[in-house]
């Protein structure tokens, strides 16, 4: 049974079960008001085969504890507020009417005066992405309808006959077919929307704003609402030769359904728009596309609504920044973006481009800006420190307060700090390295390198996927370096490892980790590297050229680049990654004769951002080159048929960490092999 009190063991890094059950934060959203914040807390469901969410209400004044305000084993997700200040959700729990949960998540309203939360919109499809019109209330929200179909209840029917039929076979006329870990269709996302909220117990009649616009409103595709409610702004993708595709930017009137476009050009793509305040403008994150000698570039732009030319906004910036959001007199625009190893929060002014650090430190998401212009509300997490509401002053004073959370963060084994180095072309690097409380000279830590994903991104934030503190509970230092490509560090930074993956990067990495081995804590004779994603891709490169390493654990890697190139989610990005001889030319498979270093291969079946091939052709490299009489190999290779990119079972990830802790044991610290015990 769940408390309404989450409280955490003390030493859960020691125990897998102990953190596979602490409360993890995630997602906040501001009432309009600005009275209520609304944060999501996911733990697992009673088989622990599974995460679920509860909302959770935060006081923005700091002063009130946390209270919880849902409660289902289904849980729930996507909040938003209506103007009056009642909750909107997303939830597969059954309603009122029914005891079986519905199969794709219904929207539910909590009334702000208190009482039991009711359906107001259960389309076949689920819904995702509600916004709602601040002062008008009108709401819009995405859902699946499939393309024969000419309403809901038409695809209401389409859908029953599919399922009755026994058919889950899906005809694909255009790329792409699969995202990450689902596949697309047979429906695609179309708008809906309602005038506001419904009186009573009635549901809204709802309208489908698009009809069927194919790949438009894909899983990369966002919308947001004029404070009227007359006007969507979408980022809206489009079809392009060789099966390619971009986003442009589009405005859709709610009362006709009748689509303008703002912005479309082939060099750039158009990303999370935000309506002003004034309902005049549109702030849109503007990424000028990568080629395969150039990795583009990102800034902010701003777009008349009526239509007009696309203005850039601070473009000589040299970070990328995320996730817009405007002050309310439209003065200003707060964004994140990454910086050397934190990713803070800015300020921009319109009207001059000058930029204002908000916060010295840390990573923060969801930001929302309180309507009287004093504060921006988000999520603030730190390589040491799990997500947790916080407010933040915009003077720019820096001023930072911690909000009464739902969960208390845990306490760490051990401390962080950082290591710096100077690449062979000068270029400064620098990484987070975490240790256990008790190393030191008298007991140096042995060393296990992790190198993060990406390649765009940076160790800047709490991860409960990828936490090196479960390794530095088992007595390791763990290194956590930002090479060439990675954020926060500007253009040329990225530059020099752009169409050359298996060079700076490599050489950056093993800089670092120089570094970090001649501090007198760190035991340089027993070392070991992992990765995932790209970070696998780049633990299968170092073990094909180095064998410094005792141990190498890739996850979720890439092993050769072409066959990767054109089984991916994204093949059509990758055409603009890497030219056919620069994918050659850094493909980790040519070197697998070199590989010396035992490996533990890890892959879910259902990934298909890096698909399962590409696991399987790393094993069977491995193996075939084993030459004894039985094939005997120090090589594992830790499968699940039901993972994706992501292990995110509570029960697999203990799995996950008990295997490669007990494969790092035997390598780096001298142990007898110990299967895990779920494992058979």
């Amino acid at each position: 049974m769940i408390s309404d009190a989450p409280h955490e063991d003390e030493n859960p890094f020691s125990d897998l079960d102990a953190y596979a059950a602490l409360p993890r934060t995630s997602g906040l959203w501001l009432s309009p008001d600005g009275r209520r914040v609304v944060v999501g807390l996911s733990t697992p469901d009673p088989k622990k085969n599974r995460y679920t969410t509860a909302l959770w209400e935060v006081d923005p004044e700091g002063n009130r504890p946390a209270r919880r305000l849902t409660r289902s084993t289904q849980g729930e997700s996507g909040a938003a507020f209506t103007p009056e200040g009642d909750l909107l959700f997303v939830s597969s729990r059954p309603d009122q009417t029914s005891e079986e949960a519905p199969e794709t998540g219904a929207l539910w309203l909590q009334p702000a005066t208190g009482g039991d939360a009711r359906v107001i919109a259960a389309p076949p499809g689920g819904v995702r992405d509600v916004v709602v019109a601040a002062t008008a209330g009108t709401i819009v929200f995405g859902s699946g309808v499939l393309p024969a179909a000419g309403g809901l209840a038409e695809d209401e029917e389409l859908r029953k006959q599919r399922k009755e039929a026994g058919v889950s076979a899906i005809l694909h006329e255009e790329y792409p077919v699969r995202y990450w870990d689902h596949d697309l269709g047979p429906d695609r996302t179309r708008l809906l929307t309602a005038p506001g909220t419904p009186a009573g117990e009635e549901a809204a009649d709802w309208k489908d704003l698009t009809g069927h616009v194919g790949r438009a409103l894909g899983d990369e595709s966002s919308w947001h609402l004029s404070p009227d409610g007359t006007t969507v702004a979408a980022s809206w993708t489009v079809a392009e030769a060789r099966g390619s595709q971009r986003q442009t930017l589009v405005a859709l009137d709610v009362a006709g359904g009748t689509r303008r476009v703002l912005a479309d050009d082939s060099e750039h793509e158009y990303e999370s728009p935000r309506i002003s305040p004034d309902g005049t403008q549109v702030a849109v994150v503007v990424r000028k596309r990568s080629t395969p000698h150039d990795p583009g570039d990102a800034w902010l732009g701003l777009v008349p609504l009526a239509g007009g030319p696309v203005t850039p906004l601070a473009a000589e910036w040299d970070r990328w920044p995320m996730a817009p959001c405007w002050t309310p007199d439209g003065s200003a625009l707060v964004v994140i973006a990454d910086d050397e190893g934190h990713s803070p929060l800015w300020r921009i002014e319109v009207a001059t481009g000058k930029i204002t650090r908000l916060t010295a430190d840390g990573s923060f998401t969801d930001p929302a800006v309180s309507p009287d212009g004093q504060w921006v509300y988000a999520l603030r997490s730190a390589l040491d420190s799990p997500p947790a509401p916080v407010r933040v002053a915009l003077d720019g004073t820096g001023n930072l307060e911690a909000l009464p959370s739902p969960s208390a963060a845990p306490a760490l084994p051990g401390r962080l700090t950082e290591v710096t180095a100077t690449a062979g072309d000068g270029t400064p690097l620098r990484a987070w390295l975490a240790l256990p409380g008790d190393a030191g000279p008298a007991n140096p830590a042995p060393l296990l390198l992790w190198i993060h994903g990406g390649p765009l991104h940076s160790w800047s934030a709490w991860s409960w996927r990828w936490n090196p503190w479960l390794a530095v509970a088992q007595g390791y230092a763990v290194l956590m370096p930002d090479p060439a490509l990675s954020t926060g560090y500007g253009l040329e930074f990225i530059r020099r490892g752009w169409g050359a993956w298996g060079e700076a990067p490599f050489t950056d990495l093993m800089t670092i980790t120089d570094a970090a081995e001649a501090r007198d804590d760190i035991d340089a004779a027993r070392t070991a590297a992992m990765g995932g994603s790209f970070g696998g891709y780049m633990a299968n490169w170092v073990a094909g050229h180095t064998g410094r390493f005792s141990a190498i654990v890739t996850h979720a890697s890439l092993w050769g680049l072409e066959p990767f190139g054109a089984s991916t989610d994204g093949a059509h990005y990758w055409r603009r990654e890497l030219t056919p001889a620069m994918a050659e030319a850094n493909s980790p498979d040519r070197f697998a004769d070199a590989i010396t270093t035992p490996m533990l291969v890890i892959h879910g079946d259902k990934d298909y951002r890096v698909p399962i091939g590409e696991a399987l052709r790393l094993w069977w490299d491995l193996l075939s080159r084993a030459d004894t009489e039985d094939s005997a190999t120090p090589h594992k290779f830790l499968y699940f048929p039901d993972e994706n990119h992501w292990i995110l079972g509570p029960r697999h990830a203990k799995l996950w960490y008990s295997t490669v802790f007990a494969f790092l044991a035997q390598h780096v610290l001298g142990k007898p092999w110990q299967r895990p015990e779920l494992l058979g």
